[in-house]
């Protein structure tokens, strides 16, 4: 309670006594003394003993007031900690979900990555699953071909063995070798004659009367294929035509070309018709690609031939297409290049000459199998085939 301003500077009145002094013509005066006043000593020390206790109030209250002060700034002080506090935890609040949304953006791109990792993989799986697909498709094409096959009777003369034992094909060779003018090939019977040939290199041969001629002999090498794989596919233009009977090849042909051309029996255009002898079968090919499928499909056909109708089976027909191929230089160990022969004389007589020294074994030479010369100026090429039948011999 805020005291009143009266309250803080009221302080007791004393009347003063007036004393008039009356003064006559004659400078006379005389001592006016006023009556005593009505406030007594008793009433002055109540009046202040009442302010004292007014006093002790204000001080009181001026001590309440201090202490409600610092009440006030002890709270206040406490709200500003709290404040600070409050704000450090909001500043840590807000790096907080700064870091959390670069971790959820990391995490997101991570999972965008993921994804995207996925994505090729699924779609290298399904260009694979194609893939396999395709090949399942392909080995069912060749296992109804395999099952489809025209029959025809074999019979095994053959030895058997362990497997393994037995290549895997059998290719011949047909090697187109280009000679060069002033040389020739040489095949010997045996190895060992083609090895001291080689050895000596450099021969002297007698040629004529009093003529010698020195050539050299060289290694010859060929580039052999070591590895071969074939893919087989079915062919969607040729078909294969079996269970044929006898006749002339001529008729039959024909009859089976404009059957085959008929769209009522299924077929179309027919650009080629052709006998496998080995096989007595038919391989027709047609101009469209569309047609041969569904007369393999319906398998039997009922085709007029010698003047009555006759049943023929027909099948798919075979491509085969080099996969793989490995190659390798190989050494003829029978065969030999000789090199730097003149043109001295015609092309038999020194051919001959060469054949007849190279026989004798006075100059390290054996039985000779082939010789092959090309003088100076012409073109010649050496076929080297493989081994004739029942012998290990090389053939050009």
């Amino acid at each position: 309670m805020k005291p009143k301003q009266s309250d803080f500077f009221t302080k007791p009145q004393h009347r003063r006594q007036q004393i008039t002094f009356a003064m006559s013509s004659d400078e006379d005066f005389s001592l006016v003394i006023p009556p005593p006043s009505e406030e007594t000593l008793e009433s002055i020390k109540a009046s202040i003993n009442k302010h004292k206790k007014k006093h002790e109030q204000l001080i009181q209250e001026q001590e309440e007031l201090v202490a409600c002060r610092n009440d006030q700034q002890d709270m206040a002080e406490q709200f500003r900690q709290r404040s600070i506090k409050l704000n450090q935890k909001r500043k840590e609040d807000q790096r907080s979900r700064e870091e959390q949304m670069e971790n959820d953006k990391a995490k997101i791109k991570l999972g965008q990555q993921e994804e995207s990792d996925l994505m090729e993989q699924i779609l290298r799986v399904e260009e694979l699953l194609e893939q396999e697909k395709a090949r399942n498709l392909h080995l069912k094409q060749q296992n109804d071909v395999f099952s489809a096959v025209p029959e025809r009777k074999v019979a095994f003369t053959g030895l058997t063995g362990k497997e393994g034992d037995g290549q895997e094909f059998d290719m011949e060779t047909n090697i187109v070798y280009p000679m060069e003018g002033g040389t020739a090939f040489i095949t010997f019977e045996e190895e060992v004659v083609a090895s001291n040939i080689l050895k000596m290199q450099k021969h002297e041969v007698k040629v004529g009367a009093g003529c010698r001629i020195t050539v050299e002999a060289r290694q010859v090498h060929l580039l052999l294929p070591r590895l071969v794989e074939i893919d087989s596919e079915v062919s969607s233009q040729h078909i294969l035509i079996s269970s044929l009977p006898k006749m002339e090849i001529e008729p039959l042909l024909n009859k089976l070309e404009i059957h085959f051309s008929k769209t009522k029996h299924g077929g179309g255009e027919v650009e080629k018709c052709e006998m496998l002898p080995d096989s007595w079968t038919v391989a027709l090919t047609f101009v469209k690609n569309d047609i041969a499928k569904g007369l393999i499909e319906t398998e039997h056909h009922d085709v007029k031939l010698q003047e009555k109708m006759h049943r023929v089976r027909v099948t798919a027909f075979l491509n085969g297409k080099i996969t793989n191929l490995v190659t390798k230089m190989t050494a003829c160990p029978r065969t030999l290049l000789l090199t730097g022969i003149p043109t001295i004389m015609d092309r038999e007589t020194l051919q001959d000459e060469l054949e007849i020294h190279f026989q004798k074994s006075c100059h390290g030479g054996g039985e000779v199998v082939a010789f092959l010369y090309n003088p100076l100026g012409q073109h010649t090429s050496a076929v080297f085939g493989g081994p004739p039948k029942n012998t290990d011999k090389e053939t050009e």
